[in-house]
């Protein structure tokens, strides 16, 4: 099992979060070339160097951002264009707008997926402070191209990645004040402290903000345990460098290990209910949102129930963490009035993805591992499916170039 580390000693920025993920093997002509698909190439410019931090060797990024034909350079990445540091004015984006940009853009499914479920964080913390939906909510410094190029980017470096499980430590936020929208407010601003809701928090090693929203929102959206214990055999470690001048390494180190496992096991649920009385047509409507929120899988079964009547059996396999979520949807957008619930185990084989070279380009491969040995792969669909669209050829002669590579 491939295992991402946070150490998050002296907190995350998105700046940091893309310096580390690069440090760590994201070739930063890939992240480039990626980006670039959002078709804002005229508003920024992106800078990649290596940088050392009280004599720690990393990466840096800095985003360069174009200002009535003038470049920028972001010196500060704070949470609220309000901030003192701040010497250049930003995009008043609300979500709509964000959406309308990533989903028209080419990037694969997965990172449109994973950007948005970090911005959403963003957005339902902003909502909350500010006491207004979602759609009202102006996002300020994470509406503005540097912290769109930073959320997007830990997507598409979290994807090249592919780690099967990202762990964190607890997240040091800082301490002292910051000026902000809402006055003179105590570390961590409300923002950043809405978005680590039952997230383990350190303060006060220095007397700054170590810690934004967009570092926040990008652990509370892809971290699935937050602890000190490394229990990991650690491969490699990189440091993303930060832009202050602290008593202590302004970085952001990240491990990449493995973890021992032929086979993962995981405790979940089967939510079941019966359904008879209900609109056909709005089974596939209810099964996107149910994959929306967090349901592993989501299947259909005919049934007949009393009097003969024809019905649908619907079966949601999902996690803890996401029970209310799906519960939610089952009840507010289906006309069943109760649910059954059992507990399962799933076991899987230790998967792993990489890019094999066909006729057509590069392609990921998922490939499954039992007993230490590979015994099937499969390429991705959405992948796939992006490039028969592209070269105009039937999807089929795509999974065939991969499946004739014969990698077993």
């Amino acid at each position: 099992m491939k295992v991402l580390y946070y150490d998050c000693f002296c907190g995350i920025s998105g700046d940091m979060n893309l310096a580390a993920l690069i440090d760590l093997g994201v070739p930063k002509e890939y992240l480039i070339r990626e980006l670039s698909k959002l078709n804002l190439d005229s508003e920024y410019e992106i800078k990649i160097e290596s940088s050392v931090k009280l004599g720690i060797t990393g990466t840096r990024v800095d985003v360069m951002l174009s200002d009535n034909m003038h470049t920028q350079e972001k010196i500060l990445h704070e949470h609220d264009h309000h901030h003192e540091e701040h010497d250049h004015e930003h995009h008043h984006r609300n979500l709509s707008n964000i959406e309308e940009i990533i989903n028209s853009s080419n990037l694969s499914e997965k990172v449109k997926k994973l950007s948005l479920n970090i911005f959403m964080k963003v957005a339902e913390a902003e909502a909350k402070v500010h006491g207004k939906n979602l759609h009202e909510v102006h996002f300020h410094e994470v509406g503005a191209i540097d912290s769109i190029v930073d959320i997007v980017g830990a997507a598409i470096c979290l994807d090249y990645l592919r780690p099967d499980k990202i762990i964190a430590s607890q997240v040091q936020v800082g301490g002292g004040f910051v000026k902000c929208a809402h006055g003179l407010m105590p570390v961590p601003a409300p923002a950043t402290a809405e978005i680590l809701k039952n997230i383990p928090m350190n303060t006060g090693i220095v007397q700054f903000e170590t810690t934004t929203p967009t570092g926040a929102a990008i652990l509370a959206a892809n971290v699935e345990e937050f602890t000190k214990n490394i229990d990991f055999k650690i491969e490699k470690i990189a440091y993303g460098i930060g832009h202050r001048d602290l008593e202590i390494p302004n970085v952001l180190r990240v491990y990449l290990g493995e973890k021992e496992s032929s086979e993962k096991k995981d405790e979940q649920y089967i939510l079941e209910t019966n359904i008879d009385d209900m609109n056909p047509e709005l089974y596939g409507y209810v099964e996107e949102k149910l994959f929306e929120a967090g349901a592993l899988d989501v299947f259909k079964t005919p049934i007949y129930m009393k009097k003969g009547r024809p019905g649908i059996k619907l079966s949601i396999l999902v996690g803890s963490e996401k029970e209310k979520e799906v519960l939610d949807i089952v009840f507010e957008e289906t006309t069943s009035l109760g649910v059954r619930k059992f507990r399962v185990e799933k076991i899987m084989l230790h998967r792993e993805f990489s890019k094999i070279k066909t006729e057509y380009g590069d392609i990921t491969v998922k490939k499954a591992y039992y007993k230490g040995k590979l015994v099937k792969y499969k390429p991705e669909y959405e992948e796939c499916k992006a490039i028969a669209k592209e070269n105009k050829v039937a999807i089929d002669k795509i999974y065939k170039a991969v499946y004739k590579q014969d990698l077993i």
